[in-house]
C-alpha cells in the first residue's frame, strides 16, 4: 500500500461521500433511528477549533451509531438571530480599528468583502458560506438538505417561529409583565446572553437598600444581606465619588451619582437637587435606623460608585473587606488627616458579633482573614476569605441574642424575615443592579431597567417547572455531575424578556415591532429539521407554512386536508417529524447550561408531548490554546477551517478529542498535534507493513488472545461513546489496541489470516475518531463499501477466550516483575 497525504485522502473520501450522498437520511420503518443535533452556531464570524471540539463529539456519535445499523439524521443550520450579527456589523460601521484589524488579520476576510459588512445579512452569508466549508473539510456527516438559518431572511423558518409564539401565548407561556432586565441604552432593547460581548450570564440581581439617617436626608447602603444591618459600625463613602441628593419617589436620597441614573430606569421617580464628592459627608454621623444608634462615615475608596447605591455598611466582625479596611484606617492615621477625622474615633469603631457559626468564634472576618494571611483590602485571599464566611454563616449560623426578635433564626430564616418587617416599616427599600460588567455586541455598556409592558417567557410559572424537572428526570445527562447544574438552574431561572427591538430575527406574530431574542428562536428548532427537506424539495411558498399545517404536522391536530398543499405532502411531513422525533442526543458546551440548553427543555415539554421530549443531553467545556483562554483580543483564536486546512481533518478531530472529556476544559496545544501527526502516520505505516506480512500458518492461543482482547476493546469503546465519553473511547480504540498489537508481534510470528482480520477490526473501531485514513486503510484492505457504512465489530468475529486473556495476562505480569527486579538489583541478564 502506498498513500498519498492525508489532505488528498481527506479530499478523496469526502468527495466520495458526498457524491453516494451516503448521510443523507429518510424515515427507514425497518431500522431504528438516531436524531443528533449540534447548536446552531452564530455567524458573526468563523468557527473556530471550540466548534470542532463540540461538534466532532456529535459526529463520534452519529458514525458510531450509523455502524450499529441505526438511521442516523445529523442536520446543521445557521443562527443569525439578534445582536450577534447586526451588532458585528454596527461595530464595522463606527469604525471600530481593533475588530476590522481582527477581521482582516484573523478572519482573512477580503477588503472588498470587508466594506460590504455594514450590512448585517452579507456578513451573515458570508461567514455562513465560510464555515459550511469548514464544516465540510472537518469530515462531519451531515445532512445537508436540511440546511437553513434563522430571522426572517429565511421566511419558512420565521414561520416555523411564528407558530411556536403564538402557542406559547396560547398556554400561558408567553406573558405580558414588568420585569427588570439587562438593557443596552444605544440600541433600547433587552440584552440576553448570545447577545453580549461581554458579561455571559450575567443578570439583574436585587440589592437591599438599608436606609441611615442623616438630618432630614437618607443615606442608602445596598447590600446582599440585610440580616447583617445589626452589626453596622460605620458607613464607607468613596472620598474621589460623585454622589447626589435627590428626591427619589417623595424621600430625599443620597446615593452615588451612577446611581441615581440607574433608579431612574427602574420606574423611580427621581429629582437630583444637588451633586457633590464623597468627602463632604466623610467624618459626619448618621442613625442607622434598626436601633437608632449613631454611626461614623469613613473614607473607603474601595468603593466602586458605579456598583448598586455607591454607600455600603461596614459589619467588621462578618466581612473580611470591611475589618480589614477598617485595619488600614487603624494603622495608617494619615489616611485621616485630610478629613480631619481623630484617629481616636476610627479606633472607637469595635466590630460587633451578632451570629454565632461553628468553627468561628466571636469575630469570623478577623478569624478568617488572619488565617489566610490577608495583607490588604486589595489581597486576592480577602476575596477567598470572604466566601467562606459567608457560605458558613448562611448555610449554618444562627442569630444571637443582641439581633432583637430575630435572635435564635438561621441566617437563611433572619434575611428573609428581617427584610419582610423592615421593608413593611419603611426602613428598607431596593434596587436592581448588575454584579458584573456587561457589553451589548454593539459596544454599549449595559444597565439594568425595568420594563413595563413587554413580552417574557414565563420561566417562573411552578406548573411549567415541574413539567420540566420530569422531563429532567427521565432523561440521560452526560457527564452525570452535570445533571445539578440543570436543577439548580431550573430552580433560579426566572421570567426572561424574549423580544428586543434591534438585531436581525422574527417578529413577534401579534406585535411587529418586537423582535424574537437570539435565545429564545433556538429552542425547538430541531423539528424544523425533520420536515425542512421535505419543504425545499416540494418548493413549499413559506405562505402556506400555516400554523394549522404546523398543529397537524407536530400535533396531529386536525387533518391533512384544507390545508393548501398536496394531502400525500402533509401526510409524509407528519411522517417524517414522527419517525424523527424526538431529539436522541444533543450535545453543546457546558456555559449553554445557564440558558439555551434549560430552555430547550422548557420549550419541548410546553410544546411537545412526552413522547417527544429529549433524550440525552451532553455537554462539554470550553476550548483553551495553550493553557489560556481563547479570544481574538489574545491573539490565540484559532479558526476551525485554518487549523484543517494546516493539520488536516483527521489530525485536528483526534487533537480535539483526546484533549479532554466530561466538563474538563480540553486544551489546544502544539506538542499535541506533533504527537497526534506523528501517531496516525505511524499508525498508517503499521497497518500497511502489518497487513502484508507472512509469518506461521496455524493459529493458535495467541490468536485467539488478540481476537478476545479486540472484542473487548470494542465493547469497552462503544460503551464509552455510548456516554460521550469520547476521549476514553479514543484512547482505547487507538493507544490500547496499538499495545495489543505490539504485544501479539513480539509474542509470535504473524497468522497472517488472523492479522488481516483483527486490522479490519481496529479500523472500524477507529472510524468514527479519523474516518478520512479509515476509509483508506480500508479500501486498500478489500473492505466492502465505505467502512462509515460498515458494521460495528462483534464478538462473533472476535468471540471472547477467557482462558487465553488471563494466559497472556499471568505472562505479561510475569515479565513486568522480571523487568522490575532486573532494574531493581542491577543484574544483567
Amino acid at each position: 500500500m502506498v498513500f498519498p497525504d492525508f489532505k488528498a485522502i481527506e479530499e478523496k473520501w469526502q468527495r466520495r461521500w458526498a457524491e453516494a450522498r451516503i448521510f443523507e437520511a429518510n424515515p427507514d420503518p425497518s431500522k431504528p433511528k438516531f436524531f443528533v443535533t449540534f447548536p446552531y452556531p452564530y455567524m458573526s464570524g468563523p468557527l473556530h477549533v471550540g466548534h470542532g471540539y463540540t461538534s466532532t463529539r456529535v459526529d463520534v456519535a452519529a458514525r458510531y451509531k450509523r455502524m450499529r445499523g441505526f438511521n442516523v439524521l445529523f442536520p446543521w443550520a445557521w443562527h443569525w438571530t439578534g445582536e450577534t450579527v447586526a451588532g458585528a456589523s454596527e461595530r464595522i460601521k463606527k469604525g471600530d480599528a481593533k475588530f476590522i484589524e481582527a477581521l482582516r488579520i484573523i478572519d482573512g476576510v477580503p477588503e472588498e468583502e470587508l466594506k460590504r459588512f455594514v450590512e448585517p445579512a452579507y456578513m451573515a452569508k458570508y461567514y455562513t458560506d465560510y464555515n459550511r466549508e469548514a464544516v465540510k473539510k472537518l469530515g462531519l456527516s451531515v445532512d445537508w438538505r436540511r440546511e437553513f438559518h434563522t430571522t426572517s431572511l429565511h421566511p419558512w423558518f420565521s414561520r416555523f417561529v411564528e407558530w411556536q409564539y403564538l402557542r406559547l401565548r396560547e398556554k400561558g407561556y408567553v406573558v405580558k409583565g414588568t420585569h427588570p432586565v439587562v438593557w443596552c441604552p444605544h440600541c433600547k432593547s433587552p440584552v440576553g446572553d448570545a447577545d453580549r460581548l461581554e458579561g455571559s450570564g450575567v443578570y439583574p440581581e436585587e440589592y437591599i437598600l438599608v436606609k441611615f439617617a442623616m438630618g432630614k436626608a437618607y443615606l442608602l447602603a445596598a447590600t446582599f444581606r440585610p440580616e447583617t444591618v445589626f452589626g453596622a459600625t460605620n458607613l464607607w463613602l468613596n472620598p474621589d465619588a460623585e454622589y447626589v441628593e435627590a428626591e427619589v419617589d417623595g424621600e430625599r436620597w443620597i446615593v452615588s451619582r451612577q446611581a441615581a441614573e440607574k433608579l431612574e430606569m427602574q420606574l423611580r421617580k427621581v429629582k437630583v437637587s444637588r451633586v457633590f464628592r464623597g468627602q463632604e459627608l466623610i467624618g459626619k454621623k448618621c442613625r442607622e435606623l434598626v436601633q437608632g444608634r449613631e454611626i461614623p462615615i469613613l473614607p473607603g475608596w474601595f468603593v466602586n460608585p458605579g456598583s448598586a447605591s455607591g454607600v455600603v455598611y461596614s459589619v467588621p466582625a462578618h466581612a473580611p473587606y470591611d475589618w480589614i479596611a477598617l485595619k488600614d484606617l487603624h494603622e495608617n492615621p494619615k489616611l485621616l488627616e485630610e478629613f480631619k477625622i481623630p484617629p481616636s474615633e476610627v479606633k472607637a469603631v469595635k466590630p460587633i458579633s451578632i451570629i454565632l457559626v461553628e468553627g468561628f468564634g466571636e469575630y469570623p472576618a478577623v478569624e478568617a482573614s488572619e488565617k489566610l494571611k490577608v495583607r490588604d483590602q486589595y489581597d486576592p485571599k480577602a476575596e477567598e476569605a470572604t466566601r467562606l464566611i459567608y457560605k458558613r454563616e448562611f448555610h449554618k449560623g444562627v442569630m444571637k441574642e443582641n439581633c432583637g426578635p430575630y435572635a435564635g433564626l438561621s441566617v437563611a430564616e433572619a434575611k428573609k424575615k428581617v427584610v419582610e418587617d423592615f421593608t413593611a416599616r419603611r426602613l428598607f427599600n431596593h434596587m436592581y443592579d448588575l454584579p458584573e460588567k456587561v457589553v451589548c455586541r454593539c459596544t454599549a455598556n449595559c444597565t439594568v431597567k425595568v420594563l413595563q409592558d413587554q413580552w417574557f417567557l414565563n420561566y417562573s410559572n411552578p406548573e411549567w417547572k415541574e413539567r420540566v424537572r420530569e422531563a429532567l428526570a427521565q432523561m440521560a445527562i452526560h457527564p452525570k455531575e452535570a445533571r445539578k447544574w440543570f436543577e439548580a438552574v431550573v430552580e433560579w431561572l426566572r421570567d426572561w424578556a424574549c423580544a428586543r427591538k434591534t438585531g436581525l430575527g422574527t417578529s413577534l406574530p401579534w406585535v411587529s415591532d418586537w423582535i424574537v431574542e437570539t435565545l429564545s428562536d433556538s429552542t425547538v428548532y430541531m423539528a424544523f429539521y425533520t420536515i425542512n427537506r421535505l419543504v425545499k424539495e416540494a418548493g413549499i411558498p413559506a405562505e402556506k407554512l400555516t400554523p394549522k399545517l404546523f398543529d397537524y404536522v407536530f400535533h396531529g391536530v386536525g387533518g391533512p386536508e384544507g390545508l393548501g398543499l398536496d394531502v400525500e405532502l402533509v401526510k409524509a411531513l407528519r411522517n417524517e417529524f414522527l419517525y424523527w422525533y424526538p431529539v436522541d442526543l444533543r450535545n453543546s458546551g457546558k456555559d449553554l447550561i445557564q440558558n439555551h440548553l434549560t430552555f430547550f427543555i422548557f420549550h419541548h415539554v410546553a410544546l411537545f408531548p412526552k413522547e417527544h421530549w429529549p433524550q440525552v443531553i451532553a455537554v462539554n467545556g470550553f476550548m483553551k490554546v495553550e493553557g489560556e483562554e481563547m479570544h481574538k483580543s489574545k491573539g490565540n483564536f484559532i479558526p476551525l477551517k485554518k487549523a484543517v486546512e494546516e493539520h488536516g481533518a483527521d489530525v485536528t478531530r483526534a487533537v480535539v478529542l483526546l484533549a479532554a472529556e466530561g466538563l474538563d476544559d480540553p486544551d489546544w496545544r502544539a506538542e499535541s498535534l506533533r504527537e497526534v501527526k506523528a501517531n496516525l502516520l505511524s499508525l498508517q505505516k503499521f497497518m500497511v507493513e502489518a497487513w502484508d506480512l507472512e509469518g506461521k500458518p496455524e493459529a493458535g492461543r495467541i490468536e485467539a488472545w488478540l481476537l478476545s482482547v479486540l472484542g473487548g476493546r470494542a465493547e469497552k469503546v462503544a460503551e464509552a461513546v455510548e456516554t460521550l465519553k469520547t476521549r476514553t473511547a479514543l484512547e482505547n480504540a487507538l493507544y490500547e489496541v496499538w499495545k495489543d498489537f505490539r504485544w501479539y508481534m513480539r509474542r509470535t510470528k504473524p497468522h497472517q489470516p488472523t492479522v488481516r482480520k483483527a486490522l479490519k477490526i481496529w479500523v472500524r473501531l477507529l472510524a468514527p475518531f479519523t474516518p478520512h485514513l479509515c476509509e483508506e486503510l480500508w479500501e486498500k484492505m478489500g473492505g466492502e463499501g465505505f467502512v462509515s457504512l460498515a458494521s460495528w465489530p462483534s464478538r462473533d468475529e472476535a468471540p471472547q477466550n477467557l482462558e487465553a486473556e488471563e494466559l497472556e495476562g499471568m505472562l505479561r505480569l510475569l515479565l513486568e516483575d522480571t523487568k522490575h527486579i532486573l532494574r531493581v538489583t542491577g543484574i544483567k541478564p
